[in-house]
């Protein structure tokens, strides 16, 4: 029997005085938090004010290590070697379990950020540096089906979680679309998708192509404008599959 489906964010991406997303009212809504380790977006005070407010609702927190792009959102390719790109990725998430372990709380997985996802998806020495980092820290890896996640990280011994993405459009490659700013999304539409991607495992691009997908965890972007919309859509269209939340 298929294990309950998450519903994941990636979140704490604000910054000093700069706000990114609506935090508070999106962590009721999910069960796992991806949270920003100062790379790509916040500090070292909202890290803990994002990990204080996910164990006040009960929601698991793992790093969301990024390439050191803080200016344009960890959205922009850089090139480093495997041993530079694993110790950037232990740094920012060892940053992460400090303020975890403050809160008596433990570190639930790794997910690479942005453009760092996609380079982990399709270079084989950036999955080994994010396996890397897994090694020292023993936890879980989200990454894409049928990429190089999926066969790398497997291959070297970790738990892999296959991620679906409710606000993000598929190309007819099966490759996520992933632009500098996320537009709003059709609520309903998204939580439909998500719905047959649990159900089914197909997702359609945006030229009409079934795609295979597969889909454990499900995640809603904090800076997608409507995110607290698309989230309480998507919860409602999977209910009977979601993992049940315990509040704390």
């Amino acid at each position: 029997m298929a294990l309950p489906v998450t519903l994941n964010c990636d979140m704490g991406e604000a910054f000093g005085l700069y706000k990114m997303g609506d935090d508070e009212a999106l962590m009721p809504l999910i069960n796992v938090a991806n949270v920003a380790c100062g790379f790509h977006a916040s500090d070292f005070n909202h890290m803990r004010t994002t990990v204080q407010l996910a164990r006040r609702h009960g929601v698991r927190v793992g790093a969301h290590p990024s390439l050191p792009d803080l200016q344009g959102f960890g959205r922009r390719e850089m090139a480093m070697t495997r041993e530079e790109m694993a110790n950037c990725v232990i740094y920012q998430i060892g940053a992460l379990k400090g303020f975890l372990d403050a809160d008596g709380m433990t570190l639930s997985h790794i997910k690479p950020h942005g453009t760092l996802y996609g380079m982990a998806g399709r270079l084989e020495h950036i999955a080994h540096a994010i396996c890397d980092a897994a090694d020292v820290f023993e936890v879980p890896i989200m990454g894409m089906a049928g990429t190089l996640h999926e066969e790398i990280y497997t291959a070297r011994g970790h738990r892999f979680i296959a991620e679906f993405y409710a606000d993000l459009d598929y190309n007819d490659e099966g490759g996520l679309i992933i632009t500098r700013e996320h537009d709003a999304k059709d609520a309903a539409e998204a939580g439909a998708r998500c719905l047959r991607a649990i159900t089914d495992g197909k997702v359609q691009s945006v030229g009409g192509v079934d795609l295979p997908t597969k889909a454990e965890t499900i995640c809603v972007h904090s800076d997608t404008p409507n995110a607290v919309e698309i989230a309480s859509a998507v919860r409602a269209a999977i209910a009977d599959h979601i993992e049940q939340k315990e509040e704390s």
